[in-house]
């Protein structure tokens, strides 16, 4: 499957942005799907995650209650909507396809990975 981030871009600290993730390849609805970043000099961290359906998801503890993930199978898209933004959330968001099983919090256990859209956040 081949994602593609988009939605990023230059926000001011308080604000809002909705990041979008669009599959295309295969049955998007065979795969979990997940959003980490990468802050600038940082290690990738885990945002949120969806299963195949949207029936379940699992968000960061630092990054619930700002951070929601959602997805519509039927236009082969996830989202993730950031509210209340801070500089510290400045970095490249990546999504990510896990093929056959639950979600996940770990990296390494998905198989597809978009090609980032950078978040900035301005103080």
């Amino acid at each position: 499957v081949q994602l593609q981030a988009s939605g990023g871009g230059l926000v001011q600290a308080g604000g809002s942005l909705r990041l979008s993730c669009a599959a295309s390849g295969r049955t998007f609805s065979n795969y979990a799907m997940g959003w980490f970043r990468q802050p600038p000099g940082k290690e990738r961290e885990f945002v949120a995650a969806i299963n195949w359906n949207g029936g379940s998801t699992y968000s960061a503890n630092s990054m619930k209650g700002r951070f929601t993930i959602s997805r519509d199978n039927g236009k082969n898209t996830v989202y993730l909507q950031v509210d209340d933004l801070k500089p510290e959330d400045t970095a490249v968001y990546y999504c990510a396809a896990r093929r056959g099983g639950p979600y996940s919090s770990m990296y390494f256990e998905y198989d597809y990975w978009g090609q980032g859209t950078l978040v900035t956040v301005s103080s």
